[in-house]
């Protein structure tokens, strides 16, 4: 073969978790626990139901409970394990992390507008957009990996985690990487296995457009 990609045909769904009491206030989340709302959990049970129909074959999760609690209603009607891995946490943003995003500008104005430049910022003193990739990106590949040919792996995590994934995997400069956009809560992104790589089949998917709420601001 002399180094040609095989295309095995598999697929990585990745999906976000559900919606918290942070994101209907704007909140910075980050790496800070945050549970489910109620409506969270409705929306993770009817996207599950949506997933479950894509007969994944392995699913894993950030060990977040907001990403946890959305992966177990897929698991459960999946009738699978989920593995948990703090690989797949969202960006660590230090200061920023609780701050709603009006704070945010007020505090840290000229951060931000760094970073929505696409300069490499330690947002709050955190993790840059590309250190996040550099752990969740390696995790989500030995996972791919596993699968069968044909197989389906469902990646339950977060907006900016998924999105600095998804650059990644597609070989995106890091500067391009915002043009990718968020995702609504419960909304999915999936990649598919082609002969040069990985290629974006569906962004956003699971609901009409609507604005998107991110952990990311």
């Amino acid at each position: 073969m002399n180094g040609t990609k095989v295309d095995r045909g598999r697929r990585v769904v990745l999906w976000r978790h559900g919606q918290t009491a942070w994101n209907l206030e704007r909140r910075f989340q980050g790496s800070t626990d945050i549970e489910l709302t109620e409506t969270g959990l409705g929306q993770a049970r009817r996207s599950a139901r949506l997933l479950a129909a894509l007969k994944p074959d392995a699913i894993v999760a950030s060990d977040l409970q907001r990403a946890a609690a959305t992966a177990r209603e897929l698991a459960d009607l999946a009738r699978l394990d989920v593995t948990y891995d703090a690989a797949l946490r969202e960006t660590y943003a230090g200061a920023w992390q609780g701050l709603t995003h009006e704070e945010i500008l007020a505090q840290y104005g000229e951060q931000y507008t760094a970073w929505k430049r696409g300069e490499p910022v330690r947002r709050g003193g955190g993790e840059l957009e590309t250190e996040v990739a550099d752990r969740a990106a390696p995790f989500v590949l030995g996972h791919a990996d596993k699968l069968p040919d044909n197989g389906t792996l469902v990646v339950v995590s977060h907006g900016g985690t998924i999105r600095t994934t998804i650059g990644r995997l597609l070989g995106l400069d890091p500067h391009n990487w915002e043009g990718l956009g968020g995702l609504s809560n419960c909304c999915w992104s999936v990649l598919g296995e082609g002969a040069r790589g990985w290629r974006l089949l569906e962004h956003n998917a699971g609901t009409l457009p609507e604005p998107v709420i991110g952990d990311d601001i």
